[in-house]
């Protein structure tokens, strides 16, 4: 697997990250998994560009949430896919979300998530060549 396979996967409740981890490796991607907002921020700091896609949910805990790590994903590459997950946060997703993402409300199956990460990169690849 090429780490331009990279997906990072923020959420904070560990049985569900492991749950998507798990899931997203078996369709073939490497995951990098972010506890919370901060360490989100930081692996997007480091190499922004070694990820295919951003997944976070809104509430992250103490620190940054999903909508700023979604926006600083953006800053640094502009054709960034985010996927939104979140359990009562889709309401503020048209006024909070950055352009061209997709929120997929909790709970829902992986391969929801899978086929949606799978979408808006192949979306994002088209962006690029065109």
């Amino acid at each position: 697997m090429t780490a331009t396979m990279a997906l990072l996967l923020s959420e904070d409740d560990p049985v569900l990250r492991d749950v998507l981890e798990a899931a997203l490796m078996d369709a073939g991607f490497t995951i990098v998994a972010a506890g919370d907002g901060t360490k989100a921020l930081a692996e997007l700091e480091a190499d922004a560009a070694r990820f295919r896609a951003v997944i976070t949910d809104i509430k992250l805990g103490t620190g940054p949430d999903g909508w700023k790590v979604s926006r600083r994903a953006r800053e640094l590459v502009s054709e960034m896919p985010i996927i939104y997950i979140s359990g009562d946060s889709a309401q503020d997703w048209p006024s909070k979300g950055v352009p061209n993402s997709l929120m997929i409300a909790k709970p829902f199956p992986p391969v929801q998530l899978i086929t949606a990460v799978s979408t808006l990169i192949t979306d994002a690849d088209t962006r690029r060549t065109d």
